[in-house]
Order: C-alpha cells, then sequence, then structure tokens
C-alpha cells in the first residue's frame, strides 16, 4: 500500500493564498539517494519568487529547499549515511522543489550531518542561505585576511551568514542595515555598520575589496563606486544576468568586475559550514517559526522586507 505524506503545493501562481496543504505519495529514493523525515524546512525568498512567477517549472509546483530531517531510507549507492543519521541540506536545488513537506528524497550528497549544536530549527535555516555566502565568499571572491568586504542587507538571510564568513577567513566587515538591526549585525562580526536609511551608502564607504548585494536595482551602480581598483561586485538578486552585471562593471572604466552566483548543493562546503558552526563562529539568526500548515503566514512575513535572519517551518 502507497504511503501518503503532507506536502505544500499551489496549482496556480499567485499571492500566499495560493499555497494548499495537500495529501501526495511519499517519494521513494532511487539509486544514490536517502529519504529523509523532514523535522524543520527554511523559507527564502527564492520561495516566494517561484510561487508568484512559476519559474521555469510548470504547475501543480511544490515548495521549498531546505531541510532538517532524520534519514528513513537509503537506496543503493549510499555511503555517507544511514537510516536514523540527522542531516541537512539544500536537496533538488535549482530542480523541482518539495521541501515543505514531511518526507524528501534527494542524492545523498545535498546532504551533510546536521550540526550537534543545532536543533532542527536552527539546521534547516542554514543550507541555501549558508551556501550562497560560502560559494560567493569562498569560492567566487576568494576572500583573504585583511580583504575589506561590504555586505549589503547584513541583517538579512544571506546576508547574516555572509557577515559571520567573511569574520571567520579574516575580512574587514562593513554592512548596510537599518538601524534597528546594527547591534546583531556588530554581534555577528561586522567591524562597521552603515544605515542606509539614514546615509548614502556610497558617500560612507570606500576602498572595498568585494561587495555581496542581495538588493539589485541603484545598489548595482552605487556599489560599484566604493569597490578599489581591482575589485568585485557579487550580485545576487537577479543571479541569471551575469551579463548585465559584468558589463555594469566595466562602464566608464572603473577597473572592477561584476559577477553573479547561482548557489548549487555542495556536501563539501556545507561540511564546511558546520565546522564552523560547531566552533561557535557561525550561528543562524531564526527571527519567526511557524507550523507546516501555516506556509502561506510564513510567505506573508517574509515578503515584508522587515525579516531579520530566516523564517522556518516546523513539522514535529
Amino acid at each position: 500500500m502507497t504511503e501518503h505524506m503532507r506536502i505544500v503545493q499551489q496549482e496556480e501562481l499567485g499571492g500566499p493564498e495560493v499555497l494548499r496543504l495537500i495529501e501526495a505519495p511519499r517519494p521513494e529514493p532511487e539509486l544514490t539517494q536517502i529519504q529523509v523525515r523532514v523535522h524543520a524546512a527554511g523559507v527564502n525568498p527564492t520561495d516566494w519568487k517561484q510561487r508568484a512567477s512559476g519559474y521555469w517549472y510548470s504547475l501543480p509546483i511544490a515548495q521549498g529547499w531546505d531541510v532538517s530531517g532524520v534519514v528513513t531510507a537509503a537506496a543503493p549507492g549510499v555511503t555517507r549515511f544511514a537510516v536514523g543519521d540527522e542531516v541537512y541540506g539544500m536537496p533538488n536545488f535549482p530542480h523541482r522543489p518539495g521541501a515543505y513537506a514531511d518526507y524528501v528524497t534527494a542524492p545523498a550528497r545535498h546532504f551533510a550531518r546536521k550540526p550537534t549544536t543545532l536543533d532542527h530549527v536552527g539546521a534547516a535555516a542554514v543550507p541555501l542561505a549558508a551556501l550562497t555566502a560560502w560559494q560567493s565568499l569562498v569560492d567566487t571572491a576568494g576572500i583573504k585576511e585583511g580583504r575589506r568586504v561590504l555586505v549589503h542587507a547584513a541583517g538579512g538571510g544571506v546576508g547574516h551568514f555572509a557577515v559571520q564568513i567573511a569574520r571567520a577567513l579574516g575580512a574587514h566587515v562593513i554592512g548596510t542595515a537599518s538601524a534597528g538591526k546594527h547591534e546583531l549585525v556588530r554581534d555577528l562580526g561586522a567591524h562597521d555598520v552603515v544605515d542606509h536609511t539614514a546615509v548614502d551608502f556610497a558617500e560612507a564607504v570606500s576602498g572595498v575589496d568585494v561587495v555581496l548585494d542581495t538588493i539589485g536595482g541603484d545598489y548595482l551602480e552605487r556599489s560599484m563606486r566604493v569597490l578599489a581598483p581591482g575589485g568585485l561586485y557579487i550580485g545576487l538578486s537577479n543571479p541569471f544576468d551575469v551579463e548585465g552585471v559584468a558589463a555594469a562593471a566595466t562602464e566608464e572604466g572603473r577597473g572592477v568586475r561584476g559577477t553573479t552566483v547561482v548557489v548549487e548543493p555542495d556536501h563539501t562546503a556545507l561540511e564546511s559550514i558546520t565546522a564552523l558552526v560547531e566552533d561557535g563562529r557561525l550561528r543562524p539568526v531564526v527571527s519567526d517559526t511557524f507550523p507546516l500548515e501555516e506556509a502561506a503566514r510564513a510567505h506573508e512575513r517574509g515578503e515584508t522586507g522587515r525579516t531579520t535572519g530566516k523564517i522556518v517551518l516546523t513539522l514535529t
């Protein structure tokens, strides 16, 4: 007899009201995959953007990519985990989502062992945002000790991880954030914090080696002005416009570079992130939790743009 589970799905594009909690067959793991009983699922801006636009998926569409849970089955070819292991990860991104559910299946190498110092709620807040920050700062920018790094929206999902990762790598970290988030951003490791609502950061900051920008819009052009010669701008608001960002960097002979990053599952990087968490040098900030059946409320909260850190759905 087919086992069933709960999953959040949408039959049409639109606002949070299109999200529905339905019953669906429980997925079974295929070769090299594990099945994970989800205890918590992270909520990310890419979720509500996908809900409204559909990206390239055909309807109906499930939701979510961040999970923390326990392995309940392992298919042949899995060597990293066994039933009962606690794991976390970003399964299947950027392919069809489905993490707002009681169970997910994905390649075992999309997961790492859950940090022992975090519960499932904290762990579910980490993968997509922290991997985005890691792949931007470590893999793309090659941050080294003494570099000056500017992180926009430093109190947000990706931003609050980027501040901590850059600081752990020995960088001088500058963050932009509203005044109410300054204490948190400093506590996370930023050396300087700029209130973007009170001053133009492009007038307050200069000589930056790397800018990590999750906002876009006019932040792109203004960020170019704060970069030192040879500096790198990384745009995350529209990661598919790599040519546009690169062209903006070369305008007027600025002598700087521009690129974008599309995050991908990476168990090796996630294990490095786990080490920072267990060493006390990186921690997730969870601003709100909602039960799975209130996924629409979680999206409503996230779309206000005023959250600090991450929102997480709980399933147990």
